[in-house]
């Protein structure tokens, strides 16, 4: 904390500083509290993702096999995609948001392909999917987290540090200024007591 200036301007300049502060604070406590939540609905948000893509890989399992034994190439109809994505603003932080997937066109022949290769490759795109989306939760939720511990900090500067001296700075310059009126006012009643002091003895020559 810089050195205290104990004058009325320093009062003034001290008082000004702690209004602003104080009207600062509130907007910081709530931009915690709307990370946490956030935070809190995205780790539940990445729960889902990955336990519906356990289930999709678990589903997956039953004809995986199959594509090798068939030698079916589907891995080289899903490399060509393009993945979409936007942003969401929360507290005044965006974050990624999942949008969806463009896959190049899949060529095959439908009649001497089984059945299946149709369901296996929808299938593997829904698990592409969810990886995709998994992966950007996990970003949004590294980003708000990052941004909680920058606002918690802040917080505690202004309820821990910057408030707490402004008012002990605003009370001792208040104490100082009162002092010097008081001894003013001392020195004024000394003053004149040796004023009438003086004109009594002229008075009486």
């Amino acid at each position: 904390m810089s050195k205290v200036k104990f004058s009325k301007g320093e009062l003034k300049r001290q008082r000004d500083l702690l209004v602003r502060y104080e009207r600062y604070l509130p907007t910081l406590q709530l931009k915690k509290q709307q990370l946490q939540v956030e935070i809190s609905q995205q780790l539940e948000l990445l729960e889902e993702k990955r336990k519906l893509m356990a289930e999709k890989i678990g589903q997956a399992e039953a004809w995986a096999g199959l594509l090798q034994e068939e030698g079916h190439d589907i891995d080289n109809w899903l490399k060509e995609r393009k993945v979409s994505s936007g942003t969401k603003n929360i507290a005044g932080i965006d974050i990624p948001v999942f949008e969806g997937i463009e896959y190049g066109l899949v060529e095959y022949d439908l009649f001497a392909s089984p059945l299946w290769v149709d369901a296996a490759l929808e299938s593997l795109r829904q698990i592409i999917s969810l990886q995709e989306q998994t992966s950007l939760v996990e970003k949004g939720i590294e980003i708000l987290k990052r941004e909680l511990r920058v606002t918690t900090q802040r917080v505690n500067l202004f309820e821990k540090i910057k408030i707490p001296q402004t008012r002990d700075a605003i009370s001792r310059i208040k104490i100082f200024i009162s002092d010097q009126f008081t001894n003013a006012v001392g020195r004024s009643k000394i003053a004149k007591a040796k004023i009438e002091r003086e004109f009594l003895a002229g008075a009486l020559v």
